[in-house]
């Protein structure tokens, strides 16, 4: 229930696309603490802040941002293909080959930092690179933009009612039943 002037609820498996659409702001927000950690750590170490800055970026990238592109190469971007016919198809398999070869750059990009981020968390020190935080986050950025600029605006004008239903319940599923 929301009431006037507290916060909207969340959106939830009945409403996949703007479920996908505010797990890009949260995605913002954990990248948003990978680069205030990565201007925290060479003043202060591996402290208890650090420690939980970082358990938390490896916790929610490690399940949250893995559901997000489960939920997009499982169940989104073939219902998507399936709704497209003719020749506007050709664009169609570009966008979807280009977030695909996106999310793989990610994982890259994610699997040295959730190393260093792991030591940070244990209490161990690691030197994070500005540099190495600013690619991970500028590369999320710019994918971010693209889905909600390119994909979701797609999906929500030609995905079916009956599609984006079997959508939210798999991502509802995909997160033990809780889609939110």
């Amino acid at each position: 229930m929301s009431f006037p002037g507290g916060p909207a609820p969340a959106p939830g498996a009945d409403d996949p696309l703007a479920l996908l659409s505010a797990c890009h702001g949260r995605i913002a927000r954990q990248c948003a603490t990978l680069m205030r950690l990565a201007a925290h750590l060479p003043v202060h170490g591996s402290d208890a802040a650090a420690q939980t800055a970082a358990a938390a970026v490896i916790r929610y990238f490690d399940t949250a941002a893995a559901h997000h592109h489960e939920d997009e190469e499982e169940d989104l971007f073939p219902a998507l293909l399936e709704s497209m016919a003719g020749s506007d198809a050709g664009c169609l398999h570009a966008l979807v080959k280009g977030l695909l070869a996106d999310h793989r750059r990610l994982a890259a990009l994610w699997s040295p930092l959730r190393q260093g981020l792991s030591e940070v968390a244990a209490g161990r020190p690691w030197a994070l690179r500005p540099a190495q935080a600013e690619a991970f986050t500028e590369a999320y950025a710019a994918h971010i933009r693209r889905e909600e600029d390119e994909l979701l605006p797609m999906a929500a004008r030609l995905i079916s009612d009956d599609a984006l239903t079997d959508i939210g319940l798999a991502m509802k599923a995909r997160r033990g039943g809780d889609a939110s």
